[in-house]
């Protein structure tokens, strides 16, 4: 008997209906991964089967051993939920409670679901977080959710999930936000629990490397449907369903020019330092530093692109900040053979040849300004002399070369907001946002790292059109290595504040010389 058979699972939010007649199982210590883009319906089919959607219509069945979980009691789900079905949500600086220490949080569902109290919960949670691989769990057991890195707080969520030895985890695009050595290290203490405990997983992912490298059986979601289903080997090696094969055929495809000749970016000697307090009496009287790029040197020629590829907390976005000139930096950084260390007026005209692309397009776009304002902004700075009509005029045609508009469908998308637009139209806008000014250069911090495999191939090949259309080069800022195998022409590794490797593309990711960089691109090999 299966431990989870959801039959024909209907979810609906008024007259919309979101998940149709979805039906799978899942059996003890088993391991099914449910994929599909942003929408498809994956994480609202999970979040049913704990009943977490208020607002929701639910029909069909979700038997959890021989209960039907769409008809439980208020008292059997709270039994439930923590105690036999656990659920790790995807960014846990969200879902962790930023006033309580994770301690307190992993000790509330020890007092719930166990009873325990005083002494006895408090060594519940610090064996918990010693169970996950936290280090120092005596003391890190007294951190807040935003003193811990992003590995560390995965962990610590999987430590709360896990605290009460669930029959079932519901993992929510668990690895997501993480590098890909944190990434390899999240799955293999699931997986280690999970032969250890002998609980099932349900594993809500759009990464298909993650799905087969970890997962037994995979379901494929479009649009509220269940297209696919089978194990794993068989879906990825021969797939039914059209939209199966569309996935699996969105890895990144590799068309480069070769670069030009010279240099339009350089540095030498880059050293970047933080103030940081000093512990005891002597923090009053002087600051310390900590340094979080040194000895740094790189050259970028036009139309190249250079990886910069390394775990959290590698340095690798301060060196793009100083590039770009948004952070204070030691020794020598030139735009066009300019330094950063001119008067106002050459700086801004230093701005206008580098501009950036973020991580997360919807934080980094005003949720105030209309489309066209955003885009447009930019030439309000650089080039004030335009009228209206012109400024429409070139904001129109920076949205044709990303691909987001036609000339007769223009007028109406120029009032509408970010939050009207998905991920990868959001990520388009940016990127007409930086072009408006006709840069020479562009800086990449993570830019498909928030978006589907579909999306993210759509959004690397626009940036290899718009470079060969321009001439543009490229700083790509990533941990992804399908990305820069897609992208770069150079990769240079950063690790702990140092440059470890660099060279050519295959000289670095084909014949790597630390063990550091091995490390890396075998977590980023399907």
């Amino acid at each position: 008997m299966s431990l989870l058979e959801v039959r024909e699972l209907c979810v609906e939010f008024g007259s919309r209906r979101v998940v149709d007649r979805v039906s799978f199982s899942l059996d003890a210590g088993g391991k099914l991964a449910l994929v599909g883009e942003s929408g498809s319906g994956k994480t609202v089919t999970a979040l049913s089967l704990l009943r977490l959607l208020d607002a929701a219509r639910l029909s069909g069945e979700a038997m959890f051993g021989s209960n039907d979980i769409f008809r439980m009691s208020v008292e059997e789900l709270h039994h439930l939920r923590g105690h036999d079905i656990a659920m790790i949500f995807q960014e846990p600086m969200t879902a962790l409670n930023p006033v309580l220490t994770v301690g307190d949080q992993i000790i509330e569902s020890l007092q719930i679901h166990k009873g325990l109290r005083g002494d006895a919960a408090h060594a519940g949670a610090v064996a918990a977080l010693e169970r996950v691989g936290v280090a120092d769990p005596e003391l890190r057991v007294h951190s807040y959710p935003h003193q811990l890195s992003g590995g560390q707080r995965q962990r610590a969520m999987i430590a709360m999930a896990l605290a009460c030895d669930p029959k079932l985890l519901i993992a929510d695009e668990p690895t997501t936000a993480l590098d890909m050595t944190v990434r390899m290290q999240i799955l293999e203490l699931l997986d280690g629990l999970r032969s250890e405990t002998g609980m099932a997983l349900l594993l809500i992912t759009h990464d298909l490397n993650l799905v087969r490298r970890f997962a037994d059986r995979v379901a494929v979601m479009e649009r509220g449907r269940l297209v696919e289903q089978g194990t794993t080997a068989d879906v990825m090696q021969r797939p039914r369903h059209p939209y199966t094969r569309k996935l699996i055929d969105s890895r990144p495809q590799r068309e480069v020019l070769p670069a030009g000749g010279g240099s339009i970016v350089e540095g030498h000697g880059v050293r970047v330092d933080y103030p940081k307090h000093l512990p005891g009496i002597i923090g009053w009287f002087r600051k310390g530093k900590f340094t979080a790029v040194q000895g740094v040197d790189f050259e970028l020629a036009p139309g190249e692109t250079l990886g910069v590829i390394g775990e959290s907390g590698s340095g690798k976005t301060t060196l793009a900040l100083a590039v770009l000139g948004l952070v204070a930096s030691g020794g020598d950084i030139r735009i066009g053979g300019t330094p950063w260390s001119v008067g106002s007026d050459e700086k801004r005209a230093l701005r206008r040849k580098i501009q950036v692309v973020f991580q997360d397009p919807l934080s980094s776009l005003s949720p105030r300004l209309t489309l066209e304002t955003i885009v447009g902004e930019g030439l309000e700075i650089h080039e004030p002399s335009l009228d209206a009509a012109q400024r429409r005029e070139r904001v129109i045609q920076a949205l044709l070369d990303v691909g987001l508009t036609e000339n007769d469908a223009a007028e109406p998308l120029l009032r509408r907001y970010p939050h009207e637009f998905s991920g990868g139209q959001r990520q388009r806008i940016a990127i007409a946002r930086a072009l408006i000014v006709r840069p020479q250069v562009l800086v990449l911090d993570e830019p498909t790292s928030a978006l589907d495999v579909t999306i993210q191939k759509q959004v690397l090949e626009l940036l290899g059109q718009l470079q060969r259309k321009y001439g543009l080069s490229y700083i790509l800022v990533t941990h992804d290595v399908d990305v820069v195998r897609a992208m770069a022409h150079r990769v240079m590794v950063m690790k702990d504040s140092l440059v470890v490797e660099s060279g050519s593309l295959e000289e670095v990711l084909n014949r790597p010389k630390s063990d550091y960089t091995r490390r890396l691109v075998e977590a980023g090999v399907a």
